[in-house]
Protein backbone atom coordinates (compact mmCIF):
# COMPACT_ATOMS: atom_id res chain seq x y z
CA UNK A 1 0.00 0.00 0.00
CA UNK A 2 1.14 3.34 -1.07
CA UNK A 3 1.96 5.76 1.67
CA UNK A 4 1.23 9.64 1.82
CA UNK A 5 2.55 12.07 4.10
CA UNK A 6 0.54 15.30 4.96
CA UNK A 7 2.74 17.70 7.15
CA UNK A 8 0.92 19.15 10.60
CA UNK A 9 1.46 22.73 9.62
CA UNK A 10 0.08 25.57 7.43
CA UNK A 11 -3.51 24.84 6.06
CA UNK A 12 -3.30 21.18 8.08
CA UNK A 13 -6.17 22.45 10.49
CA UNK A 14 -8.20 23.90 8.27
CA UNK A 15 -7.95 21.32 5.64
CA UNK A 16 -7.02 17.59 7.02
CA UNK A 17 -9.81 15.54 7.29
CA UNK A 18 -11.06 16.24 3.49
CA UNK A 19 -7.01 15.58 2.41
CA UNK A 20 -6.91 12.42 4.75
CA UNK A 21 -10.65 11.05 3.86
CA UNK A 22 -9.96 11.61 0.30
CA UNK A 23 -6.80 9.37 0.28
CA UNK A 24 -7.92 6.97 2.20
CA UNK A 25 -10.60 6.31 -0.58
CA UNK A 26 -8.02 5.76 -2.88
CA UNK A 27 -6.82 3.05 -1.28
CA UNK A 28 -3.67 5.08 0.21
CA UNK A 29 -2.34 4.78 3.59
CA UNK A 30 -2.06 8.52 5.08
CA UNK A 31 0.40 9.29 7.90
CA UNK A 32 0.62 12.88 9.41
CA UNK A 33 3.73 14.34 11.06
CA UNK A 34 4.02 14.32 14.84
CA UNK A 35 2.73 17.37 16.51
CA UNK A 36 5.33 20.74 16.61
CA UNK A 37 7.75 19.99 18.74
CA UNK A 38 11.56 21.67 19.51
CA UNK A 39 13.00 19.04 17.72
CA UNK A 40 10.48 19.57 14.66
CA UNK A 41 11.01 23.41 15.30
CA UNK A 42 15.01 23.62 15.21
CA UNK A 43 14.79 21.19 12.37
CA UNK A 44 13.08 23.92 10.27
CA UNK A 45 14.99 26.82 11.56
CA UNK A 46 17.89 25.01 9.98
CA UNK A 47 16.80 24.94 6.63
CA UNK A 48 14.97 28.29 6.10
CA UNK A 49 16.12 31.60 5.46
CA UNK A 50 15.70 34.23 8.11
CA UNK A 51 13.27 35.92 6.57
CA UNK A 52 10.23 33.69 6.20
CA UNK A 53 7.77 33.28 8.26
CA UNK A 54 7.34 30.90 11.85
CA UNK A 55 4.60 29.10 9.89
CA UNK A 56 6.77 28.38 7.21
CA UNK A 57 9.96 27.46 9.46
CA UNK A 58 7.71 25.12 11.11
CA UNK A 59 6.24 23.59 8.27
CA UNK A 60 9.73 22.69 7.17
CA UNK A 61 10.27 20.70 10.50
CA UNK A 62 7.18 19.12 9.63
CA UNK A 63 8.41 18.04 6.21
CA UNK A 64 11.80 16.46 7.61
CA UNK A 65 9.88 14.84 10.04
CA UNK A 66 7.99 12.46 7.66
CA UNK A 67 9.83 12.28 4.53
CA UNK A 68 11.68 9.25 5.51
CA UNK A 69 8.62 7.43 6.79
CA UNK A 70 6.57 7.77 3.47
CA UNK A 71 6.67 7.45 -0.19
CA UNK A 72 4.85 10.90 -1.37
CA UNK A 73 4.36 14.41 0.18
CA UNK A 74 1.34 16.09 -0.08
CA UNK A 75 2.42 19.59 -0.53
CA UNK A 76 -0.72 21.36 -2.91
CA UNK A 77 -0.01 24.63 -4.53
CA UNK A 78 -2.57 27.16 -3.34
CA UNK A 79 -2.79 29.46 -5.29
CA UNK A 80 -7.17 30.65 -5.04
CA UNK A 81 -9.92 28.86 -3.36
CA UNK A 82 -12.15 31.38 -3.91
CA UNK A 83 -13.02 33.47 -6.93
CA UNK A 84 -11.82 37.11 -7.04
CA UNK A 85 -9.12 36.73 -3.77
CA UNK A 86 -6.12 34.53 -3.22
CA UNK A 87 -4.11 32.50 -0.69
CA UNK A 88 -1.17 33.59 0.81
CA UNK A 89 2.07 34.13 -1.16
CA UNK A 90 3.68 31.16 1.21
CA UNK A 91 1.52 29.19 -0.02
CA UNK A 92 1.35 29.39 -3.97
CA UNK A 93 5.18 28.90 -3.53
CA UNK A 94 5.22 26.58 -1.26
CA UNK A 95 6.29 23.16 -3.00
CA UNK A 96 8.45 25.15 -5.30
CA UNK A 97 10.18 26.17 -1.59
CA UNK A 98 10.07 22.59 -0.34
CA UNK A 99 11.99 21.51 -3.03
CA UNK A 100 14.30 24.15 -3.23
CA UNK A 101 15.51 24.18 1.08
CA UNK A 102 15.23 20.76 1.55
CA UNK A 103 17.24 17.53 0.11
CA UNK A 104 16.26 14.00 -0.10
CA UNK A 105 12.59 13.91 -0.08
CA UNK A 106 10.28 11.49 -1.63
CA UNK A 107 8.07 12.35 -4.89
CA UNK A 108 5.65 15.65 -3.62
CA UNK A 109 1.98 15.56 -4.72
CA UNK A 110 1.37 19.17 -5.80
CA UNK A 111 -1.46 20.04 -7.48
CA UNK A 112 -2.26 23.42 -8.21
CA UNK A 113 -5.81 24.46 -7.24
CA UNK A 114 -6.87 27.90 -7.97
CA UNK A 115 -10.18 28.67 -8.64
CA UNK A 116 -9.13 32.24 -10.51
CA UNK A 117 -8.50 30.35 -13.46
CA UNK A 118 -10.59 28.31 -15.88
CA UNK A 119 -9.65 24.32 -15.05
CA UNK A 120 -7.46 24.65 -12.59
CA UNK A 121 -10.17 23.89 -9.71
CA UNK A 122 -10.64 21.23 -7.22
CA UNK A 123 -11.91 18.41 -9.90
CA UNK A 124 -8.87 19.11 -11.69
CA UNK A 125 -6.38 18.65 -8.76
CA UNK A 126 -8.24 15.14 -7.73
CA UNK A 127 -7.66 13.98 -11.15
CA UNK A 128 -4.19 14.94 -10.91
CA UNK A 129 -3.86 13.44 -7.55
CA UNK A 130 -5.71 10.14 -8.90
CA UNK A 131 -3.64 10.07 -11.94
CA UNK A 132 -0.01 10.23 -10.09
CA UNK A 133 -1.34 7.30 -7.64
CA UNK A 134 -2.62 4.99 -10.59
CA UNK A 135 -6.15 5.55 -9.08
CA UNK A 136 -9.16 5.35 -11.72
CA UNK A 137 -10.71 8.57 -12.11
CA UNK A 138 -14.24 7.52 -11.11
CA UNK A 139 -12.94 5.78 -7.98
CA UNK A 140 -11.36 9.37 -7.42
CA UNK A 141 -14.30 11.49 -7.57
CA UNK A 142 -16.29 9.57 -5.67
CA UNK A 143 -13.49 9.43 -2.69
CA UNK A 144 -13.74 13.10 -3.05
CA UNK A 145 -17.52 13.67 -2.54
CA UNK A 146 -17.63 11.28 0.49
CA UNK A 147 -14.28 13.35 1.91
CA UNK A 148 -16.12 16.63 1.12
CA UNK A 149 -19.34 15.47 2.80
CA UNK A 150 -17.39 14.21 6.13
CA UNK A 151 -14.98 17.32 6.08
CA UNK A 152 -18.32 19.97 6.26
CA UNK A 153 -19.51 17.71 9.40
CA UNK A 154 -16.17 18.33 10.83
CA UNK A 155 -16.82 22.14 10.11
CA UNK A 156 -20.44 22.05 11.52
CA UNK A 157 -18.81 20.41 14.82
CA UNK A 158 -16.84 23.29 15.49
CA UNK A 159 -19.47 26.11 14.49
CA UNK A 160 -20.94 23.81 18.02
CA UNK A 161 -17.37 24.86 19.80
CA UNK A 162 -15.14 22.39 19.18
CA UNK A 163 -11.77 23.02 18.26
CA UNK A 164 -10.43 21.39 15.13
CA UNK A 165 -8.49 18.17 16.65
CA UNK A 166 -11.40 17.87 19.04
CA UNK A 167 -14.08 17.97 16.11
CA UNK A 168 -11.70 15.64 14.21
CA UNK A 169 -12.14 13.07 17.61
CA UNK A 170 -15.53 13.47 17.25
CA UNK A 171 -15.55 12.95 14.07
CA UNK A 172 -13.51 9.68 14.61
CA UNK A 173 -16.21 7.83 17.34
CA UNK A 174 -13.04 8.79 19.88
CA UNK A 175 -14.59 12.06 21.45
CA UNK A 176 -17.77 12.94 23.28
CA UNK A 177 -18.93 15.92 22.00
CA UNK A 178 -18.37 19.84 23.65
CA UNK A 179 -16.08 19.25 26.85
CA UNK A 180 -17.37 21.04 29.83
CA UNK A 181 -15.46 24.33 30.45
CA UNK A 182 -15.92 25.98 33.79
CA UNK A 183 -15.01 29.81 34.21
CA UNK A 184 -15.73 33.46 35.49
CA UNK A 185 -17.66 34.28 32.02
CA UNK A 186 -15.41 35.71 30.25
CA UNK A 187 -15.29 35.02 26.70
CA UNK A 188 -12.90 36.48 24.17
CA UNK A 189 -12.84 36.33 20.36
CA UNK A 190 -9.14 35.20 18.84
CA UNK A 191 -8.43 35.90 15.55
CA UNK A 192 -5.92 34.37 13.81
CA UNK A 193 -4.84 31.88 10.86
CA UNK A 194 -5.52 28.32 12.35
CA UNK A 195 -2.07 27.03 12.24
CA UNK A 196 -1.35 29.87 14.10
CA UNK A 197 -4.18 29.34 17.01
CA UNK A 198 -4.30 25.40 16.98
CA UNK A 199 -0.75 24.71 16.99
CA UNK A 200 -0.13 24.89 20.96
CA UNK A 201 3.67 24.70 20.31
CA UNK A 202 4.04 27.74 18.66
CA UNK A 203 1.28 29.89 20.50
CA UNK A 204 2.84 27.99 23.68
CA UNK A 205 -0.70 26.65 24.51
CA UNK A 206 -2.85 29.78 24.35
CA UNK A 207 -6.28 28.69 24.37
CA UNK A 208 -5.24 25.89 27.33
CA UNK A 209 -3.94 28.98 29.30
CA UNK A 210 -7.17 31.15 28.05
CA UNK A 211 -9.41 28.68 29.75
CA UNK A 212 -7.02 28.36 32.87
CA UNK A 213 -7.38 31.47 33.81
CA UNK A 214 -11.41 30.94 33.10
CA UNK A 215 -11.93 32.38 30.08
CA UNK A 216 -13.85 30.87 27.07
CA UNK A 217 -12.03 31.35 23.59
CA UNK A 218 -13.73 31.84 20.23
CA UNK A 219 -12.90 31.70 17.40
CA UNK A 220 -13.68 32.30 13.43
CA UNK A 221 -13.87 28.40 13.23
CA UNK A 222 -16.84 28.71 15.47
CA UNK A 223 -19.08 30.51 13.72
CA UNK A 224 -20.75 30.02 10.49
CA UNK A 225 -19.31 30.80 6.85
CA UNK A 226 -22.64 33.32 6.12
CA UNK A 227 -21.43 35.37 9.09
CA UNK A 228 -17.88 36.00 8.11
CA UNK A 229 -18.92 36.61 5.11
CA UNK A 230 -21.60 38.79 5.80
CA UNK A 231 -19.02 41.17 8.36
CA UNK A 232 -16.06 40.66 5.60
CA UNK A 233 -18.38 42.20 2.78
CA UNK A 234 -19.00 45.43 5.46
CA UNK A 235 -15.58 46.77 4.66
CA UNK A 236 -15.12 49.51 1.55
CA UNK A 237 -12.93 47.47 -0.11
CA UNK A 238 -12.59 44.00 -0.69
CA UNK A 239 -9.45 42.51 0.78
CA UNK A 240 -6.96 40.22 -2.00
CA UNK A 241 -6.74 37.78 0.71
CA UNK A 242 -8.92 35.05 2.04
CA UNK A 243 -7.29 34.46 4.98
CA UNK A 244 -7.64 38.05 5.81
CA UNK A 245 -11.70 38.11 5.20
CA UNK A 246 -11.40 35.14 7.18
CA UNK A 247 -10.48 37.31 9.98
CA UNK A 248 -11.38 40.52 9.32
CA UNK A 249 -15.11 38.74 9.00
CA UNK A 250 -14.93 37.22 12.41
CA UNK A 251 -14.01 40.41 14.08
CA UNK A 252 -16.55 42.48 12.99
CA UNK A 253 -19.27 40.10 14.55
CA UNK A 254 -17.08 39.90 17.14
CA UNK A 255 -17.13 43.90 18.01
CA UNK A 256 -20.95 43.53 16.90
CA UNK A 257 -22.65 41.70 18.99
CA UNK A 258 -20.84 38.95 18.79
CA UNK A 259 -21.20 38.34 22.52
CA UNK A 260 -17.01 38.76 23.67
CA UNK A 261 -15.35 40.97 26.04
CA UNK A 262 -12.67 41.26 23.81
CA UNK A 263 -10.20 39.64 21.24
CA UNK A 264 -6.58 38.98 21.31
CA UNK A 265 -5.32 38.60 17.42
CA UNK A 266 -2.09 36.23 17.40
CA UNK A 267 0.13 36.82 13.91
CA UNK A 268 3.25 35.79 12.69
CA UNK A 269 6.34 38.31 12.62
CA UNK A 270 7.56 39.06 9.22
CA UNK A 271 4.06 37.96 7.51
CA UNK A 272 3.07 40.69 5.08
CA UNK A 273 -1.02 40.52 4.84
CA UNK A 274 -0.67 39.78 8.91
CA UNK A 275 0.45 43.31 9.87
CA UNK A 276 -2.19 44.89 7.50
CA UNK A 277 -4.97 42.96 8.80
CA UNK A 278 -3.73 43.20 12.04
CA UNK A 279 -3.54 46.92 11.80
CA UNK A 280 -7.49 46.90 10.43
CA UNK A 281 -8.74 45.35 13.19
CA UNK A 282 -6.50 47.31 15.36
CA UNK A 283 -7.74 50.49 14.34
CA UNK A 284 -11.07 49.43 14.17
CA UNK A 285 -11.17 48.11 17.63
CA UNK A 286 -9.44 51.48 18.88
CA UNK A 287 -12.22 53.43 17.06
CA UNK A 288 -15.23 51.40 19.24
CA UNK A 289 -13.45 51.40 22.41
CA UNK A 290 -13.24 47.44 22.03
CA UNK A 291 -10.67 45.60 24.37
CA UNK A 292 -7.51 44.43 22.15
CA UNK A 293 -4.77 42.98 22.51
CA UNK A 294 -2.23 41.97 20.04
CA UNK A 295 0.24 38.82 20.14
CA UNK A 296 3.20 38.50 17.79
CA UNK A 297 4.65 35.21 17.14
CA UNK A 298 8.53 33.92 15.93
CA UNK A 299 10.87 31.60 17.05
CA UNK A 300 12.20 34.09 19.82
CA UNK A 301 9.05 34.68 21.51
CA UNK A 302 9.28 34.18 25.01
CA UNK A 303 6.65 32.08 27.14
CA UNK A 304 7.07 34.73 30.81
CA UNK A 305 5.94 38.03 28.12
CA UNK A 306 3.09 35.97 26.48
CA UNK A 307 1.81 35.06 29.91
CA UNK A 308 2.04 38.07 31.91
CA UNK A 309 0.43 39.64 28.92
CA UNK A 310 -2.37 37.36 28.80
CA UNK A 311 -2.88 37.82 32.49
CA UNK A 312 -2.90 41.47 32.21
CA UNK A 313 -5.57 41.22 29.88
CA UNK A 314 -7.89 39.25 31.47
CA UNK A 315 -7.88 41.20 34.83
CA UNK A 316 -8.67 43.92 32.62
CA UNK A 317 -11.80 42.45 31.31
CA UNK A 318 -12.62 41.50 34.60
CA UNK A 319 -12.27 44.82 35.73
CA UNK A 320 -14.36 46.50 33.21
CA UNK A 321 -17.05 43.93 33.90
CA UNK A 322 -17.21 44.51 37.43
CA UNK A 323 -17.62 48.12 36.44
CA UNK A 324 -20.90 47.47 34.43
Amino acid sequence: MKVVGIPRALLFYHYYPLWRDYFAGLGVKVVESKPTNRVILLAGLGTAVDETCLPVKVFYGHVQELKDRVDYLFVPRLVSVEKGAYICPKLLGLPDMVRHSLSNLPPLISPTINFNRRGQGLYKAILETATLLGVNPVQALYAFVRARARWRRWQALQHGGLSPMEAWAVLEGKGGGLPERKGKGLRVGVLGHPYNIYDPYINMGLLDRLREMGVSPQTAEMLPADIIAFHAGRLPKRLFWTLGQYVMGAAGHFMQGGNVDGIIHLISFGCGPDSLVGELVERRARRKGFPFLLLTLDEHSGETGLLTRLEAFVDTLQWRRGKE
